[in-house]
C-alpha cells in the first residue's frame, strides 16, 4: 500500500515559508511602533491619562515581537536536520545562569528554585537551541506554579541516556491535554496562558529542539500535584569532561 504525500509536504513547506515571511517582515515596523511607545512614554511625563494608553502600547507591542521572534525561531527548527556548529555544551555551568533568570522571573513570588547537576557531564548539540528549550521548560514552571512554590531543575544520566528535568509543585494537566502541549499555540486555558504573557510556542520549539537532537519530552503531570517535564538525550551525544574523569579516576 502506498500513497503519495507531495501535495501535503508541498503544501507544509508553503506554510511554514509563508509564516516565515510575514513574520520577518513584521520585525521592522514592530521595532518602530516599540521605539515610538518609548519615546512617547518620556514625552507624556505624569499625565496619567495618556500615560496608561502608552504603556498599553508599549506592552503589546512587546508581545508582538516575542511572537515574532518565537515564530522566526520555529521556522528555523523547522527547516532544517541536525542542529549546525554542534560543540560539547558543558550544561552543569549553563543551567546556574537560567536559574538565576528565573528567579528574577518569579520576583515577589518568592519560588524555592533548587539546581541539581552531575558536575562535568557534556552535551553534545547547538548550546543556542538547547538553552532556548531549557529556558522555555524552566520559565514555564515559574508561569504555572503558585506562589512559594517548588521548582527542581535536574541534569543527570544513566547508561541508557541523558536527563534534564524541571519539576514543579505548580497546578499540574489534566490527562487529555498532555498529547497536545508542544502543538503551537495550544493553550490549556486561553485566559491564563494569556495572562502571563505567554505566545503559545515554548513547547513547540522544546519538541523541535529536541527532534533536532535525536531526543524527545517527556511530560507527567496530574492536575494539583505539580508536573515533570523530561527532556531525553540518546546517550551517544553524552560525555564526562575530562577534568571530571581525571578526578574520578584520583588524578591519575
Amino acid at each position: 500500500l502506498a500513497r503519495d504525500t507531495t501535495t501535503l509536504k508541498r503544501l507544509e513547506t508553503m506554510r511554514s515559508d509563508f509564516v516565515a515571511n510575514v513574520s520577518h517582515e513584521l520585525r521592522t515596523p514592530l521595532s518602530v511602533v516599540y521605539g515610538v511607545a518609548e519615546t512617547l512614554t518620556d514625552e507624556v511625563g505624569d499625565n496619567p491619562e495618556i500615560g496608561r494608553s502608552v504603556r498599553l502600547l508599549q506592552e503589546q507591542a512587546e508581545r508582538m515581537k516575542h511572537l515574532v521572534d518565537d515564530l522566526l525561531l520555529l521556522a528555523r527548527l523547522e527547516s532544517g536536520g541536525a542542529p549546525r556548529n554542534g560543540r560539547w555544551v558543558d550544561v552543569p555551568a549553563l543551567l546556574p545562569g537560567l536559574v538565576e533568570e528565573a528567579r528574577v522571573l518569579s520576583g515577589a513570588r518568592n519560588h524555592q528554585l533548587e539546581l541539581e547537576a552531575t558536575p562535568g557531564l557534556l552535551l553534545f548539540g547547538n548550546e543556542t537551541e538547547l538553552r532556548s528549550a531549557f529556558a522555555n521548560l524552566l520559565f514555564n514552571a515559574v508561569h504555572y506554579t503558585p506562589d512559594g512554590g517548588q521548582i527542581t531543575l535536574r541534569w543527570s544520566s544513566d547508561n541508557q541516556a541523558g536527563y534534564l528535568e524541571v519539576e514543579d509543585t505548580g497546578i499540574g494537566i489534566e490527562p487529555q491535554h498532555i498529547d497536545r502541549l508542544t502543538e503551537r499555540f495550544y493553550r490549556v486555558d486561553n485566559g491564563r496562558s494569556k495572562s502571563r504573557g505567554g505566545t503559545g510556542l515554548g513547547l513547540a520549539i522544546v519538541k523541535h529542539v529536541l527532534m533536532r537532537h535525536d531526543a524527545h519530552l517527556r511530560i507527567r503531570s496530574n492536575p494539583g500535584q505539580g508536573s515533570r517535564f523530561t527532556c531525553v538525550f540518546p546517550a551517544k551525544l553524552l560525555r564526562q569532561s575530562l577534568a571530571e574523569r581525571e578526578r574520578a579516576g584520583g588524578g591519575s
